[in-house]
């Protein structure tokens, strides 16, 4: 007898499971059920549809070959039957049987199984305030959602908008607003930086920068108090506890949970995030009954912790996992390191693993490298820097994470995939160090920045390089507690002399052995170069000369730059 296969939900983890086990299992019953008419589309794509860079909807959910992934489409290519907006209410585990309802008409019936997966995504978190329910106000969950407001946006209703949160949807968000449409954005987020949940300070601080760069204003630890509307304008208002921003649209992008209250009620196990737990089959506490994507949390496998990872690549390579399964395969899913990349206008933006703030959480005694590099050998053109941080453990030397960001995208994603691959063995600085990559001028550097990153936390964590974070450095010398070192020629050193005067002690490295008398030994030296390995070589010196009274300020004047060009 057929096996009879019921998937609930049909964007990306259910299509995924579907054609994988059709592909195994020609004779399989399979049935997928959707409360929306529109399925199997590419959610992340939704910023970019809104943005201009997608112009047709239709292409969110068409192929490669330009067919509509349709119920049509599934039924003939697929033999996989679909019912769209269609409801599943409860989970009758015992009987193997759910109870659904039609969203068009009513009408309740049963659907029987013998395998169930639960493919039912994530719903937008909406932050309990006055006036999330007001016309305007949007979340951007589906395909309607971006729809009506790309429509809002073409039809020249919107100058002004506010994007309530600072995760990734929320940056794409902004950026869209602003880059095609020019509409006056605010983005509010209740944290101290963006992207608060992937990134550390630094890359964050750049991002920032980025975004206030191309017209976005940031506004960092603020909170939304309530949103209003004027009964007679219809204008909308957004209360932080510190102004009144008036606007013409809302869009909440304050994260998402598990959309796990179907589960919960079947009696399955439910994790501390909400999320379906499931096991390395990705089979939920009823074996019966498989989960997946963004309504089940798993282990994170740096930190140990369970997390949830709401992204459209895991849901995709998950649902693989699970079709093979089903057919009677042995294919496992050991959990996740938290790899994630985005655009936010000329940056490309990754991260893998944990961050300083993220490690020290997870219980570590986190140290962090910073490095500014070509992404290619500084003698081939066009070349551009990737600033890239790389975080261990200080007393066992595993790596903990690693981000980056940098103007050529690919370039980035590049290099943090290739740690993020290795994170889940638990490698040590050492590895990163002897790192095997491809090398040609007009892609890398004979010493790729992977390693280098890998170099200079290997001397920080031998206590040969003693550095300073740039944000620390800079609190450091407007409270006048260190001096600078700057070792680089005479017209970089010009505007820090002629801005800063005597706290800024400028020496050529060239001339460092016959001027060290002008070397002061009773006070903090930041010692700075145009990105790092001549401030290295610096201190190396000096130590030997016995002048310990210094650090290094991390990345150099390159990181300065990016992240506040007008310190000098």
């Amino acid at each position: 007898m057929a096996k009879r296969v019921v998937i609930i939900g049909a964007v990306a983890l259910g299509p995924k499971v579907a054609c994988r086990l059709r592909r195994l299992d020609s004779e399989a019953v399979i049935t997928m059920i959707d409360r929306d008419n529109l399925i199997s589309y590419g959610g992340c794509g939704i910023p970019y549809y809104v943005g201009g860079d997608i112009n047709d909807l239709e292409d969110l959910y068409s192929t490669t070959s330009h067919a509509i992934r349709d119920k049509a489409f599934f039924a003939d290519c697929k033999r996989v039957n679909i019912l769209t907006e269609m409801e599943v209410v409860a989970i009758d585990r015992k009987a193997r049987r759910l109870q659904v309802r039609d969203l068009k008409n009513g009408e309740k019936g049963n659907i029987s199984y013998d395998i169930l997966v639960l493919a039912t995504g994530a719903n937008p978190a909406r932050i309990p305030v006055p006036g999330t329910d007001l016309p305007g106000v949007f979340t951007v969950a589906n395909l309607h959602q971006a729809e009506k407001i790309k429509n809002l946006m073409k039809a020249g209703k919107v100058g002004r908008a506010v994007v309530v949160g600072a995760g990734a949807i929320g940056v794409e968000i902004a950026e869209a607003f602003t880059d095609l449409w020019g509409v006056e954005t605010t983005l509010v987020e209740k944290e101290g930086k963006v992207l608060p949940m992937m990134l550390g300070k630094n890359i964050s601080r750049i991002v920032t920068r980025q975004l206030e760069e191309h017209g976005v204003r940031v506004l960092l630890n603020e909170q939304v108090e309530r949103i209003a509307q004027d009964p007679e304008t219809g204008a909308l208002a957004v209360s932080t506890g510190c102004e009144n921003i008036p606007c013409d649209l809302v869009v909440l992008a304050t994260g998402v949970r598990p959309s796990s209250e179907l589960a919960a009620a079947a009696g399955l196990s439910i994790g501390s995030n909400g999320g379906i737990l499931v096991d390395n089959r990705l089979r939920t506490s009823d074996p019966n009954i498989y989960a997946g994507g963004d309504c089940a949390e798993y282990t994170h496998l740096v930190s140990g912790d369970k997390t949830i990872m709401p992204l459209g690549s895991l849901a995709n390579r998950q649902g693989r996992i699970i079709g093979t399964n089903i057919a009677g395969g042995s294919s496992h899913f050991r959990g996740v390191v938290g790899t994630f990349c985005m655009k936010v206008f000329d940056l490309g933006v990754a991260t893998a693993g944990l961050s300083v703030e993220k490690a020290r959480e997870a219980g570590y005694d986190p140290v962090a490298a910073v490095v500014a590099q070509a992404d290619h050998a500084h003698f081939y053109p066009n070349s551009e820097l990737i600033y890239m941080i790389l975080v261990a453990d200080r007393r066992s030397r595993k790596v903990l994470g690693v981000q980056a960001t940098g103007k050529n995208g690919n370039a980035v994603k590049a290099r943090v995939d290739s740690v993020a691959v290795l994170l889940e063995h638990g490698i040590g600085v050492d590895d990163i160090c002897g790192l095997e990559t491809g090398y040609a001028p007009p892609f890398s550097s004979a010493m790729d920045v992977v390693n280098n990153v890998g170099n200079v936390l290997d001397n920080i964590l031998s206590g040969r390089n003693r550095p300073v974070d740039v944000l620390e450095f800079f609190t450091m010398f407007s409270e006048e507690k260190t001096r600078v070192l700057d070792i680089r020629g005479d017209r970089e050193a010009a505007a820090g002399r002629e801005k800063y005067g005597s706290r800024w002690l400028h020496i050529p490295q060239a001339e460092l052995r016959q001027r060290i008398t002008e070397i002061p030994r009773d006070e903090l030296l930041s010692i700075l170069c145009d990105t790092g390995p001549r401030a290295y070589e610096t201190q190396v010196l000096l130590d030997s000369l016995g002048i310990t009274n210094t650090q290094i300020v991390q990345a150099g004047y390159a990181m300065i730059k990016v992240i506040d060009p007008d310190f000098v």
